[in-house]
């Protein structure tokens, strides 16, 4: 029976230690276990880690892929979702798809016989929150961990958080009033993992983890200006970090230097921001072998 992963809600707490697994045995490793395998990316938003690390991931697993940019595929215009689903499971053995409508994917799985990995939606970011607590857990045990989230409650929020929820890890999500998890994403996970502040310096306070993410993600760049002048005060600082301790710096990439993330930043001992690029491979190549090996 094929298995899709499109939230981070698919898969279970022990699942997840075994993707971990599969990732740091696969670490710096090439292998046939995939070969003769295609992969298609469908990609409507532009992508450097996403699709890199899916196609070297692919590629050092022995098999193929496939990339289809928004003009190639018209997902939804050209052609629907369903009969694009339909027609690629005859051709390739599993579909990546980087969407603007979460609900795409779920029409994209249905009608699909291979499975379908979220690569990026409005509403989830799942194999870039795997990659992050992949990436936590080298650093920081995962037992009484803390997050702080300070930030747009976007799709990477919405991720992590879901993680969270599953592993039973703390966040303290600081962010100005209006930009916090929708409730679609708030009702998948477990609420009592989540504490809201709007002060970001009570949010780091006893961190092990400080994370933020862009304020304005693709497709919204309408709204730039008033998000800019909205989260004043919300930036990741040096002299932030310093209230926090030892607690390590993410960010899931690209940054807005200067808007959430204060320049120079990139470069701070206790940024992982590289490591969590990438890890993304890692993860990549042990959810290929996951759902298809």
């Amino acid at each position: 029976m094929k298995r899709d992963f499109i939230s981070a809600k698919d898969i279970s707490k022990s699942e997840i230690f075994e993707v971990f697994k599969l990732a740091e045995e696969m670490r710096g490793k090439t292998s046939d276990s995939l070969r003769g395998k295609k992969m298609a990316l469908i990609f409507e938003k532009p992508s450097l880690r996403t699709r890199v690390s899916f196609e070297v991931a692919m590629m050092e697993l022995g098999g193929k892929s496939i990339y289809l940019s928004r003009d190639e595929v018209g997902l939804g215009k050209r052609e629907p979702a369903r009969d694009i689903a339909k027609v690629l499971s005859r051709y390739v053995d599993v579909i990546v798809a980087r969407v603007f409508e979460h609900d795409v994917l779920y029409e994209l799985a249905e009608n699909s016989s291979v499975p379908v990995i979220n690569a990026l939606s409005d509403l989830e970011h799942p194999c870039q929150a795997l990659a992050d607590f992949f990436t936590i857990r080298e650093i920081k045990p995962l037992d009484n961990l803390k997050i702080a989230y300070i930030g747009d409650g976007n799709n990477v929020a919405g991720s992590l958080y879901l993680i969270s929820s599953t592993l039973g890890v703390k966040i303290k999500f600081s962010c100005p009033e209006g930009y916090e998890l929708p409730d679609r994403i708030l009702d998948m996970g477990d609420r009592k993992i989540l504490t809201l502040v709007r002060d970001p310096r009570e949010a780091v306070k006893g961190a092990d983890v400080i994370y933020t993410d862009v304020w304005t993600s693709m497709g919204m760049e309408h709204e730039a200006e008033r998000r800019r002048k909205d989260f004043e005060g919300f930036k990741i600082t040096e002299e932030l970090l310093s209230v926090a301790g030892d607690a390590i710096l993410m960010h899931p990439m690209p940054v807005h230097w200067g808007e959430e993330l204060e320049e120079g930043l990139l470069e701070h001992p206790r940024s992982v921001l590289i490591k969590q690029a990438e890890n993304r491979l890692h993860i990549q190549k042990a959810l290929l072998l996951f759902l298809l090996g």
